[in-house]
C-alpha cells in the first residue's frame, strides 16, 4: 500500500521535535500544523527509520495508534 492510497484526513506532515529512547519503545513527538502529535514506536523502528529531531516525517493516525513513515 502506497502514501498515497491513505486517507488525506490521517495524515499529517511534520517534523520531529523530540525523541524520548527506552530499551524497546520510544516516544516520538512531532509537530504538525496542528500542533503536536505523538507516537509510541519500537526503538528499533526509530534506529531503521533513521529517525532524528528535525527529520521530516508524516504521522499516519488511526484509532488506536499513530505512525511514522520519512519524506524522501
Amino acid at each position: 500500500m502506497s502514501i498515497q492510497s491513505l486517507n488525506v484526513r490521517n495524515q499529517f506532515k511534520g517534523v520531529i521535535k523530540e525523541i524520548l529512547e527506552g530499551p524497546v519503545l520510544s516516544e516520538v513527538d512531532v509537530e504538525t500544523a496542528s500542533g503536536i502529535v505523538t507516537s509510541v514506536i519500537t526503538t528499533r523502528s526509530v534506529r531503521e527509520l533513521q529517525l532524528k529531531v528535525g527529520s521530516p516525517v508524516i504521522a499516519f493516525v488511526k484509532s488506536t495508534e499513530v505512525s511514522i513513515a520519512t519524506l524522501a
